[in-house]
Protein backbone atom coordinates (compact mmCIF):
# COMPACT_ATOMS: atom_id res chain seq x y z
CA UNK A 1 0.00 0.00 0.00
CA UNK A 2 1.73 3.73 -0.67
CA UNK A 3 1.79 5.93 1.70
CA UNK A 4 -1.31 7.75 -0.28
CA UNK A 5 -3.42 5.17 0.10
CA UNK A 6 -2.78 4.36 3.76
CA UNK A 7 -3.44 8.67 4.08
CA UNK A 8 -6.73 8.02 2.19
CA UNK A 9 -7.41 5.14 4.51
CA UNK A 10 -7.21 6.84 7.41
CA UNK A 11 -9.01 9.64 6.25
CA UNK A 12 -12.22 6.91 5.12
CA UNK A 13 -11.94 5.20 8.54
CA UNK A 14 -12.28 9.05 10.38
CA UNK A 15 -15.51 9.25 8.00
CA UNK A 16 -16.79 6.05 8.63
CA UNK A 17 -16.78 6.48 12.32
CA UNK A 18 -17.46 10.43 12.64
CA UNK A 19 -21.22 9.79 13.87
CA UNK A 20 -20.62 6.82 16.12
CA UNK A 21 -20.43 7.03 19.68
CA UNK A 22 -16.78 7.19 21.59
CA UNK A 23 -16.97 3.34 21.72
CA UNK A 24 -17.96 2.76 17.91
CA UNK A 25 -15.19 5.64 17.52
CA UNK A 26 -12.23 4.16 19.44
CA UNK A 27 -12.90 0.44 18.07
CA UNK A 28 -12.56 2.30 14.61
CA UNK A 29 -9.49 4.46 15.47
CA UNK A 30 -7.68 0.87 16.44
CA UNK A 31 -7.46 -0.12 12.97
CA UNK A 32 -5.13 2.98 11.62
CA UNK A 33 -3.04 3.73 15.31
CA UNK A 34 0.66 4.70 14.58
CA UNK A 35 2.72 7.52 15.96
CA UNK A 36 1.02 6.61 20.00
CA UNK A 37 3.10 3.44 19.62
CA UNK A 38 6.70 4.95 19.07
CA UNK A 39 5.77 6.91 22.57
CA UNK A 40 4.81 3.61 23.58
CA UNK A 41 8.76 2.42 22.72
CA UNK A 42 10.48 5.28 23.98
CA UNK A 43 9.06 5.30 27.41
CA UNK A 44 8.93 1.67 28.09
CA UNK A 45 13.09 1.95 28.61
CA UNK A 46 15.51 1.42 31.26
CA UNK A 47 13.84 4.53 33.39
CA UNK A 48 10.70 3.20 33.76
CA UNK A 49 11.65 -0.53 34.37
CA UNK A 50 14.02 0.61 37.28
CA UNK A 51 10.99 3.08 38.58
CA UNK A 52 8.85 -0.11 38.49
CA UNK A 53 11.62 -2.40 40.42
CA UNK A 54 11.70 0.36 43.25
CA UNK A 55 7.94 0.79 43.36
CA UNK A 56 7.68 -2.51 44.30
CA UNK A 57 10.31 -2.86 46.74
CA UNK A 58 9.58 -0.04 48.57
CA UNK A 59 5.61 -0.55 48.56
CA UNK A 60 4.54 -3.75 47.43
CA UNK A 61 1.96 -3.35 45.35
CA UNK A 62 0.44 -0.36 47.17
CA UNK A 63 1.76 2.16 44.96
CA UNK A 64 0.75 0.59 41.93
CA UNK A 65 -1.37 2.99 41.20
CA UNK A 66 1.36 5.81 40.68
CA UNK A 67 2.72 5.20 37.26
CA UNK A 68 -0.68 4.97 35.55
CA UNK A 69 -2.27 8.14 36.84
CA UNK A 70 1.26 9.82 36.35
CA UNK A 71 1.26 8.64 32.60
CA UNK A 72 -2.68 9.88 32.00
CA UNK A 73 -1.43 13.56 33.41
CA UNK A 74 1.50 12.68 30.25
CA UNK A 75 -0.81 11.85 27.84
CA UNK A 76 -2.96 15.14 28.94
CA UNK A 77 -0.30 17.33 27.54
CA UNK A 78 0.53 14.93 24.47
CA UNK A 79 -2.94 14.85 23.60
CA UNK A 80 -2.95 19.10 23.39
CA UNK A 81 0.66 18.89 21.96
CA UNK A 82 -0.95 17.10 19.09
CA UNK A 83 -4.16 19.20 19.18
CA UNK A 84 -1.76 22.14 18.21
CA UNK A 85 0.26 21.02 15.62
CA UNK A 86 -2.43 19.07 13.78
CA UNK A 87 -4.72 22.19 13.71
CA UNK A 88 -1.59 24.05 12.63
CA UNK A 89 0.31 21.64 11.10
CA UNK A 90 3.24 23.58 11.22
CA UNK A 91 6.70 22.63 12.87
CA UNK A 92 6.34 23.13 16.76
CA UNK A 93 9.88 24.75 17.10
CA UNK A 94 9.18 27.41 14.19
CA UNK A 95 5.68 28.11 16.33
CA UNK A 96 7.11 28.60 19.54
CA UNK A 97 10.24 30.74 18.45
CA UNK A 98 7.80 33.44 16.53
CA UNK A 99 4.84 33.52 18.33
CA UNK A 100 5.90 32.86 22.16
CA UNK A 101 9.70 33.24 22.63
CA UNK A 102 13.25 31.87 21.05
CA UNK A 103 14.73 31.09 24.14
CA UNK A 104 11.61 28.64 25.00
CA UNK A 105 12.07 27.04 21.97
CA UNK A 106 15.93 26.43 21.50
CA UNK A 107 15.80 25.26 25.25
CA UNK A 108 13.32 22.47 24.29
CA UNK A 109 15.62 21.13 21.30
CA UNK A 110 18.73 21.75 23.55
CA UNK A 111 17.48 19.82 26.35
CA UNK A 112 16.08 16.92 23.70
CA UNK A 113 19.35 16.18 22.04
CA UNK A 114 21.30 16.22 25.88
CA UNK A 115 18.54 13.57 26.58
CA UNK A 116 19.08 11.53 23.97
CA UNK A 117 22.39 11.39 23.80
CA UNK A 118 22.62 10.37 27.48
CA UNK A 119 20.04 7.98 27.97
CA UNK A 120 21.14 6.32 25.06
CA UNK A 121 23.83 4.86 27.14
CA UNK A 122 21.51 3.15 30.27
CA UNK A 123 20.01 1.65 27.33
CA UNK A 124 22.96 -0.02 25.89
CA UNK A 125 23.76 -0.86 29.21
CA UNK A 126 20.42 -2.45 30.19
CA UNK A 127 20.42 -4.10 26.65
CA UNK A 128 23.70 -6.20 27.05
CA UNK A 129 23.06 -7.12 30.64
CA UNK A 130 19.72 -8.47 29.08
CA UNK A 131 21.74 -10.28 26.98
CA UNK A 132 24.63 -11.79 28.56
CA UNK A 133 23.20 -12.35 31.93
CA UNK A 134 19.34 -13.48 30.84
CA UNK A 135 19.57 -14.82 28.09
CA UNK A 136 22.87 -16.46 27.09
CA UNK A 137 23.65 -17.17 30.61
CA UNK A 138 27.31 -15.54 31.11
CA UNK A 139 28.75 -15.42 34.90
CA UNK A 140 32.07 -15.57 34.19
CA UNK A 141 33.91 -12.00 33.93
CA UNK A 142 36.34 -11.98 31.27
CA UNK A 143 33.68 -13.95 28.84
CA UNK A 144 31.18 -11.07 29.41
CA UNK A 145 34.17 -8.59 28.32
CA UNK A 146 35.19 -10.67 25.54
CA UNK A 147 31.63 -10.39 23.76
CA UNK A 148 30.86 -6.72 25.31
CA UNK A 149 31.91 -4.87 22.31
CA UNK A 150 30.24 -7.43 19.85
CA UNK A 151 26.97 -7.13 21.48
CA UNK A 152 26.96 -3.32 21.82
CA UNK A 153 27.67 -3.06 17.87
CA UNK A 154 24.69 -4.98 17.11
CA UNK A 155 22.86 -3.17 19.25
CA UNK A 156 24.10 0.31 17.19
CA UNK A 157 23.33 -1.65 13.70
CA UNK A 158 19.66 -2.57 14.76
CA UNK A 159 18.72 0.69 15.95
CA UNK A 160 20.15 2.27 12.47
CA UNK A 161 19.14 -0.20 10.29
CA UNK A 162 15.65 0.66 11.86
CA UNK A 163 15.88 4.45 11.47
CA UNK A 164 16.76 3.75 7.65
CA UNK A 165 13.55 2.01 7.30
CA UNK A 166 11.53 4.87 9.14
CA UNK A 167 13.51 7.49 6.56
CA UNK A 168 13.18 4.99 3.44
CA UNK A 169 9.47 6.14 3.83
CA UNK A 170 6.93 3.76 1.52
CA UNK A 171 7.16 0.44 2.32
CA UNK A 172 10.34 0.82 4.96
CA UNK A 173 8.29 3.23 7.29
CA UNK A 174 5.53 0.82 7.00
CA UNK A 175 7.85 -1.96 7.99
CA UNK A 176 9.17 0.22 10.73
CA UNK A 177 5.91 0.79 12.49
CA UNK A 178 5.72 -3.44 12.67
CA UNK A 179 8.26 -3.63 14.03
CA UNK A 180 7.73 -1.13 16.83
CA UNK A 181 4.35 -2.45 17.23
CA UNK A 182 5.57 -5.96 17.78
CA UNK A 183 8.75 -4.86 19.80
CA UNK A 184 6.04 -3.24 22.46
CA UNK A 185 3.44 -5.64 21.84
CA UNK A 186 6.81 -8.71 23.02
CA UNK A 187 7.75 -6.39 26.38
CA UNK A 188 4.24 -6.52 27.14
CA UNK A 189 3.56 -10.34 26.66
CA UNK A 190 7.14 -10.96 28.25
CA UNK A 191 6.27 -9.69 31.34
CA UNK A 192 3.01 -10.45 31.62
CA UNK A 193 4.14 -14.51 30.86
CA UNK A 194 6.40 -13.31 34.25
CA UNK A 195 3.05 -12.69 36.14
CA UNK A 196 0.98 -15.12 34.89
CA UNK A 197 3.39 -17.85 36.08
CA UNK A 198 3.66 -16.26 39.79
CA UNK A 199 -0.13 -16.50 40.00
CA UNK A 200 -0.19 -20.09 39.02
CA UNK A 201 2.49 -20.48 41.35
CA UNK A 202 0.18 -18.98 44.25
CA UNK A 203 2.85 -15.93 44.81
CA UNK A 204 0.39 -13.50 44.65
CA UNK A 205 -3.33 -12.80 45.12
CA UNK A 206 -5.85 -11.17 43.39
CA UNK A 207 -6.85 -9.05 46.07
CA UNK A 208 -3.95 -7.19 47.05
CA UNK A 209 -3.25 -5.86 43.45
CA UNK A 210 -6.72 -4.94 42.73
CA UNK A 211 -6.21 -2.71 45.85
CA UNK A 212 -2.88 -1.29 44.58
CA UNK A 213 -4.90 0.66 41.70
CA UNK A 214 -6.65 2.76 44.13
CA UNK A 215 -4.50 5.75 44.97
CA UNK A 216 -3.42 5.70 48.71
CA UNK A 217 -2.14 9.16 49.33
CA UNK A 218 -1.45 8.54 53.06
CA UNK A 219 2.13 6.71 51.62
CA UNK A 220 3.07 9.95 51.12
CA UNK A 221 2.82 10.93 54.89
CA UNK A 222 3.50 7.19 56.55
CA UNK A 223 5.40 4.38 55.90
CA UNK A 224 3.85 0.98 54.25
CA UNK A 225 2.49 -1.60 57.27
CA UNK A 226 5.06 -4.22 56.05
CA UNK A 227 8.23 -2.03 57.82
CA UNK A 228 5.84 -1.55 61.22
CA UNK A 229 7.54 -3.55 63.52
CA UNK A 230 11.12 -3.22 62.54
CA UNK A 231 10.71 0.68 62.35
CA UNK A 232 9.34 -0.27 66.31
CA UNK A 233 12.53 -2.48 67.06
CA UNK A 234 15.15 -0.06 65.48
CA UNK A 235 17.27 2.28 67.55
CA UNK A 236 15.87 5.42 65.78
CA UNK A 237 12.21 4.51 64.63
CA UNK A 238 11.61 8.04 63.74
CA UNK A 239 14.48 8.40 61.80
CA UNK A 240 13.73 5.11 59.97
CA UNK A 241 9.88 6.10 59.55
CA UNK A 242 11.44 9.78 57.87
CA UNK A 243 13.49 8.00 55.86
CA UNK A 244 10.95 5.62 54.21
CA UNK A 245 8.54 8.51 54.03
CA UNK A 246 11.22 10.22 52.20
CA UNK A 247 11.87 7.18 49.87
CA UNK A 248 8.27 6.42 48.72
CA UNK A 249 7.39 10.46 48.42
CA UNK A 250 10.53 10.86 45.78
CA UNK A 251 9.03 7.89 44.12
CA UNK A 252 5.62 8.76 43.83
CA UNK A 253 7.02 12.59 43.04
CA UNK A 254 9.32 11.14 40.19
CA UNK A 255 7.08 9.37 38.28
CA UNK A 256 4.62 12.13 37.85
CA UNK A 257 7.15 14.70 36.98
CA UNK A 258 9.19 11.92 34.37
CA UNK A 259 6.21 9.65 33.19
CA UNK A 260 6.26 11.80 30.13
CA UNK A 261 10.30 12.94 28.77
CA UNK A 262 11.40 16.23 27.18
CA UNK A 263 12.42 14.24 24.10
CA UNK A 264 8.73 12.46 24.17
CA UNK A 265 7.02 15.98 23.63
CA UNK A 266 9.46 16.87 20.81
CA UNK A 267 8.93 13.74 18.95
CA UNK A 268 5.40 13.50 19.06
CA UNK A 269 4.46 16.27 16.80
CA UNK A 270 7.18 15.31 14.28
CA UNK A 271 5.84 12.01 13.44
CA UNK A 272 2.38 13.50 13.00
CA UNK A 273 3.61 15.92 10.75
CA UNK A 274 5.68 13.20 9.18
CA UNK A 275 2.22 11.34 8.20
CA UNK A 276 0.84 14.13 7.15
CA UNK A 277 -2.06 14.20 9.54
CA UNK A 278 -4.28 17.23 9.98
CA UNK A 279 -6.99 18.88 12.00
CA UNK A 280 -8.98 15.78 11.01
CA UNK A 281 -7.11 13.15 12.99
CA UNK A 282 -7.26 14.99 16.28
CA UNK A 283 -9.22 12.61 17.57
CA UNK A 284 -7.75 9.83 16.15
CA UNK A 285 -4.37 11.21 17.89
CA UNK A 286 -6.18 10.72 21.57
CA UNK A 287 -7.40 7.48 20.71
CA UNK A 288 -3.52 6.58 18.82
CA UNK A 289 -2.38 7.38 22.08
CA UNK A 290 -4.51 5.53 24.30
CA UNK A 291 -3.56 2.35 22.22
CA UNK A 292 -0.10 2.95 21.65
CA UNK A 293 1.58 4.41 24.86
CA UNK A 294 -0.68 4.15 27.92
CA UNK A 295 -2.28 0.35 27.27
CA UNK A 296 1.59 -0.97 27.09
CA UNK A 297 2.81 1.49 29.44
CA UNK A 298 0.53 0.56 32.16
CA UNK A 299 0.62 -3.16 31.37
CA UNK A 300 4.33 -3.41 31.25
CA UNK A 301 4.93 -1.55 34.39
CA UNK A 302 2.01 -2.93 36.43
CA UNK A 303 3.46 -6.44 35.48
CA UNK A 304 7.01 -5.24 36.72
CA UNK A 305 5.82 -3.84 39.93
CA UNK A 306 3.63 -7.17 40.92
CA UNK A 307 7.02 -9.40 40.35
CA UNK A 308 9.40 -7.16 42.87
CA UNK A 309 6.71 -6.50 45.03
CA UNK A 310 6.41 -10.39 45.28
CA UNK A 311 10.15 -11.10 45.20
CA UNK A 312 11.51 -8.45 47.17
CA UNK A 313 9.02 -6.12 49.49
CA UNK A 314 9.73 -6.78 53.05
CA UNK A 315 12.43 -9.72 52.55
CA UNK A 316 15.82 -9.56 52.58
CA UNK A 317 17.32 -12.99 51.62
CA UNK A 318 18.94 -11.54 48.26
CA UNK A 319 20.66 -8.65 49.71
CA UNK A 320 24.27 -8.95 50.80
CA UNK A 321 25.44 -6.83 54.08
CA UNK A 322 27.76 -4.80 52.42
CA UNK A 323 24.90 -3.60 49.82
CA UNK A 324 23.13 -2.09 53.27
CA UNK A 325 26.16 -0.25 54.20
CA UNK A 326 25.65 2.89 52.70
CA UNK A 327 21.85 3.42 54.07
CA UNK A 328 23.17 2.37 57.31
CA UNK A 329 26.09 5.37 56.80
CA UNK A 330 22.83 8.08 56.55
CA UNK A 331 22.46 7.68 60.41
CA UNK A 332 23.45 10.16 62.66
CA UNK A 333 24.82 7.02 65.18
CA UNK A 334 26.51 5.62 62.23
CA UNK A 335 27.44 9.18 60.49
CA UNK A 336 29.06 10.17 63.92
CA UNK A 337 31.68 7.11 63.71
CA UNK A 338 32.21 6.71 60.00
CA UNK A 339 32.79 10.68 58.81
CA UNK A 340 36.45 10.90 59.43
CA UNK A 341 37.18 7.44 57.82
CA UNK A 342 38.24 8.39 54.06
CA UNK A 343 36.49 5.55 51.20
CA UNK A 344 38.14 5.80 48.43
CA UNK A 345 40.65 3.81 47.58
CA UNK A 346 39.32 -0.07 47.64
CA UNK A 347 41.24 -0.44 51.11
CA UNK A 348 39.85 2.85 52.92
CA UNK A 349 36.33 1.35 51.78
CA UNK A 350 37.13 -1.81 53.37
CA UNK A 351 38.08 0.18 56.59
CA UNK A 352 34.72 2.09 56.56
CA UNK A 353 32.56 -1.20 55.48
CA UNK A 354 34.68 -3.15 58.45
CA UNK A 355 33.43 -0.25 60.82
CA UNK A 356 29.88 -0.03 60.18
CA UNK A 357 29.73 -3.79 60.65
CA UNK A 358 31.01 -3.88 63.63
CA UNK A 359 29.26 -0.95 64.98
CA UNK A 360 27.24 -1.69 68.06
CA UNK A 361 25.09 1.78 67.52
CA UNK A 362 22.70 -0.03 64.96
CA UNK A 363 20.86 -3.64 65.47
CA UNK A 364 19.54 -6.43 63.56
CA UNK A 365 16.42 -4.58 62.91
CA UNK A 366 18.06 -1.61 61.37
CA UNK A 367 20.16 -3.94 59.27
CA UNK A 368 16.93 -5.46 57.99
CA UNK A 369 15.36 -2.08 56.84
CA UNK A 370 18.49 -0.99 55.37
CA UNK A 371 18.61 -4.83 53.40
CA UNK A 372 14.67 -4.35 52.55
CA UNK A 373 15.12 -1.22 51.07
CA UNK A 374 17.97 -1.89 48.78
CA UNK A 375 17.37 -0.92 45.37
CA UNK A 376 17.57 -4.02 42.62
CA UNK A 377 18.07 -4.38 39.33
CA UNK A 378 16.09 -6.55 36.47
CA UNK A 379 19.26 -9.05 37.14
CA UNK A 380 17.98 -9.74 40.61
CA UNK A 381 14.53 -10.02 39.65
CA UNK A 382 14.84 -12.32 37.31
CA UNK A 383 16.99 -14.92 39.71
CA UNK A 384 14.98 -14.74 42.46
CA UNK A 385 11.85 -15.39 40.09
CA UNK A 386 13.57 -18.67 38.95
CA UNK A 387 11.97 -20.90 41.82
CA UNK A 388 8.37 -20.01 41.18
CA UNK A 389 8.48 -19.62 37.46
CA UNK A 390 11.29 -21.27 36.16
CA UNK A 391 14.20 -20.85 34.17
CA UNK A 392 12.31 -20.84 30.60
CA UNK A 393 9.83 -17.62 32.58
CA UNK A 394 12.62 -16.50 35.27
CA UNK A 395 15.49 -15.77 32.89
CA UNK A 396 14.70 -16.27 29.26
CA UNK A 397 11.27 -14.92 28.97
CA UNK A 398 12.10 -11.88 31.59
CA UNK A 399 15.86 -11.32 29.65
CA UNK A 400 13.23 -10.73 26.38
CA UNK A 401 11.08 -8.22 27.55
CA UNK A 402 13.97 -6.11 29.43
CA UNK A 403 15.80 -6.42 25.81
CA UNK A 404 12.87 -5.29 24.58
CA UNK A 405 12.22 -2.06 26.37
CA UNK A 406 16.21 -1.40 25.64
CA UNK A 407 16.15 -1.94 21.89
CA UNK A 408 12.94 -0.18 21.59
CA UNK A 409 14.05 2.75 23.74
CA UNK A 410 17.85 2.81 21.99
CA UNK A 411 16.15 3.17 18.61
CA UNK A 412 13.92 5.76 19.22
CA UNK A 413 16.33 7.96 21.09
CA UNK A 414 18.00 8.19 18.16
CA UNK A 415 15.16 8.48 15.40
CA UNK A 416 14.22 11.65 17.99
CA UNK A 417 17.75 12.61 17.72
CA UNK A 418 17.89 13.08 14.08
CA UNK A 419 14.75 14.91 13.76
CA UNK A 420 16.51 17.16 16.65
CA UNK A 421 18.78 17.46 13.94
CA UNK A 422 16.58 18.54 11.32
CA UNK A 423 15.76 21.57 13.37
CA UNK A 424 18.97 22.12 15.03
CA UNK A 425 19.91 22.77 11.25
CA UNK A 426 17.29 24.24 9.58
CA UNK A 427 16.55 21.38 7.26
CA UNK A 428 13.59 20.14 5.48
CA UNK A 429 12.16 16.91 7.31
CA UNK A 430 13.39 14.79 4.76
CA UNK A 431 16.48 15.91 4.81
CA UNK A 432 18.51 12.22 5.15
CA UNK A 433 22.33 13.42 5.43
CA UNK A 434 21.38 15.89 9.18
CA UNK A 435 18.73 13.28 9.92
CA UNK A 436 21.47 10.05 10.17
CA UNK A 437 23.78 12.40 11.56
CA UNK A 438 21.40 12.95 14.37
CA UNK A 439 21.02 8.82 14.88
CA UNK A 440 24.27 8.52 14.60
CA UNK A 441 25.83 11.17 17.34
CA UNK A 442 23.00 9.60 20.01
CA UNK A 443 24.16 5.67 19.33
CA UNK A 444 27.57 6.11 19.08
CA UNK A 445 26.80 7.71 22.75
CA UNK A 446 25.13 4.43 23.31
CA UNK A 447 27.98 2.55 22.53
CA UNK A 448 30.62 4.65 24.74
CA UNK A 449 28.67 3.46 27.39
CA UNK A 450 31.70 1.18 29.25
CA UNK A 451 33.83 3.98 28.93
CA UNK A 452 31.43 7.10 30.24
CA UNK A 453 28.63 5.28 32.17
CA UNK A 454 30.27 4.39 35.80
CA UNK A 455 31.53 6.00 38.54
CA UNK A 456 32.19 9.62 38.74
CA UNK A 457 31.60 9.51 34.35
CA UNK A 458 27.92 8.44 34.64
CA UNK A 459 27.36 11.20 37.62
CA UNK A 460 28.96 13.94 35.28
CA UNK A 461 26.53 13.14 32.78
CA UNK A 462 23.55 12.47 34.40
CA UNK A 463 23.37 14.68 36.83
CA UNK A 464 22.87 17.96 34.84
CA UNK A 465 21.04 16.23 31.93
CA UNK A 466 18.43 14.64 34.53
CA UNK A 467 18.46 18.48 35.92
CA UNK A 468 18.22 20.15 32.57
CA UNK A 469 15.80 17.72 30.64
CA UNK A 470 13.65 17.33 34.15
CA UNK A 471 13.22 20.78 34.90
CA UNK A 472 12.23 21.86 31.26
CA UNK A 473 9.74 18.93 31.01
CA UNK A 474 7.02 21.67 32.88
CA UNK A 475 7.73 24.54 30.64
CA UNK A 476 7.58 22.45 27.40
CA UNK A 477 3.83 21.98 28.82
CA UNK A 478 3.48 25.50 29.90
CA UNK A 479 4.76 26.49 26.73
CA UNK A 480 2.00 24.53 24.92
CA UNK A 481 -0.52 25.31 27.66
CA UNK A 482 0.26 28.50 26.08
CA UNK A 483 0.05 27.89 22.18
CA UNK A 484 -3.40 26.02 23.07
CA UNK A 485 -4.93 29.55 24.27
CA UNK A 486 -3.37 31.50 22.15
CA UNK A 487 -6.10 33.31 19.65
CA UNK A 488 -3.18 34.19 17.28
CA UNK A 489 -1.71 30.72 16.81
CA UNK A 490 -5.26 28.67 16.44
CA UNK A 491 -7.12 31.04 15.46
CA UNK A 492 -11.23 29.72 14.79
CA UNK A 493 -9.49 26.28 15.87
CA UNK A 494 -8.96 27.15 19.60
CA UNK A 495 -11.11 25.34 21.64
CA UNK A 496 -14.00 27.60 22.86
CA UNK A 497 -17.01 27.38 25.65
CA UNK A 498 -17.25 24.54 27.89
CA UNK A 499 -14.36 22.59 25.71
CA UNK A 500 -11.85 25.19 26.80
CA UNK A 501 -12.62 24.91 30.53
CA UNK A 502 -11.97 21.29 30.33
CA UNK A 503 -8.80 21.52 28.70
CA UNK A 504 -7.01 24.64 30.56
CA UNK A 505 -8.35 22.41 33.87
CA UNK A 506 -6.67 19.21 32.93
CA UNK A 507 -3.71 20.96 31.38
CA UNK A 508 -3.06 23.15 34.19
CA UNK A 509 -3.43 20.21 36.90
CA UNK A 510 -0.85 18.13 34.79
CA UNK A 511 1.57 21.31 34.37
CA UNK A 512 1.52 21.36 38.33
CA UNK A 513 1.67 18.06 38.84
CA UNK A 514 5.08 17.67 36.66
CA UNK A 515 6.22 21.16 38.09
CA UNK A 516 5.98 19.85 42.03
CA UNK A 517 7.54 16.57 40.64
CA UNK A 518 10.29 17.92 38.53
CA UNK A 519 11.07 20.30 42.01
CA UNK A 520 11.21 16.75 44.16
CA UNK A 521 13.03 15.12 41.69
CA UNK A 522 15.68 17.78 41.69
CA UNK A 523 15.62 19.52 45.12
CA UNK A 524 19.46 19.36 46.31
CA UNK A 525 21.05 17.46 43.02
CA UNK A 526 24.29 18.99 43.26
CA UNK A 527 27.39 18.69 40.39
CA UNK A 528 30.52 19.14 43.00
CA UNK A 529 29.85 22.06 44.58
CA UNK A 530 27.48 23.39 42.10
CA UNK A 531 23.68 23.50 43.09
CA UNK A 532 22.39 21.92 39.84
CA UNK A 533 18.62 21.62 41.19
CA UNK A 534 18.69 25.32 42.24
CA UNK A 535 20.10 26.31 39.17
CA UNK A 536 17.80 24.16 37.15
CA UNK A 537 14.64 25.23 39.08
CA UNK A 538 15.67 29.08 38.48
CA UNK A 539 15.83 28.25 35.09
CA UNK A 540 12.48 26.73 34.84
CA UNK A 541 11.36 30.15 36.75
CA UNK A 542 12.74 32.38 33.96
CA UNK A 543 11.36 30.35 31.50
CA UNK A 544 7.44 30.46 32.97
CA UNK A 545 8.25 34.54 33.29
CA UNK A 546 9.59 35.03 29.56
CA UNK A 547 7.30 32.87 28.37
CA UNK A 548 4.30 34.34 29.84
CA UNK A 549 5.47 37.93 29.27
CA UNK A 550 5.58 37.32 25.76
CA UNK A 551 2.05 35.08 25.10
CA UNK A 552 0.63 38.69 26.53
CA UNK A 553 2.45 40.54 24.31
CA UNK A 554 2.14 39.22 21.07
CA UNK A 555 -1.40 38.37 21.81
CA UNK A 556 -2.50 41.96 22.51
CA UNK A 557 -0.23 43.18 19.40
CA UNK A 558 -2.03 40.14 17.40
Amino acid sequence: MSKKDQYQRELDVIEEVKDKGPVGKFFGYTKISGPGWLQGAITLGGGSLAGALYLGVVSGNDLLWVQPLAMICGIIMLAAIAYVTLSTEQRPLQLINRHLHPLLGWSWLVATIMANIVWTMPQFSLGTAAIQQNLLGITDPEEAKNSLWFIIAVLFAIGLFVNYLYQAGGGGAKLFDRIIKVMVGLIVLSFFAVVVSLFSSGSIEFGSILGGFIPDLSLVTSSSDTFAADIAASTNPDWWEKEIVSTQKSKIFAAFGTAVGINMTFLLPYTLLKKKWGSKHRGLSITDLSIGLFVPFFLATACVVIASASSFHGKTGDVKPEATYGTLAKMESVKAIVKDLPSGTPEEKVIWNDTIARTESINDADRKLAAMLHSRDAGALAITLKPFTGEVVGQKVFGIGVLGMAVSTIIILMLINGLAFQELFGKAMGSKPAYFLGCCISGISGCLFPLFWSGQSKAALAIPTSVIGGSLIPIAYFTFFLLMNSKKVLGDKRPKGTARIIWNTLMIFATTVATVGTWWATSGKKFGDVPAGMIGMGFLALLFVVGTLSFYSKENKA
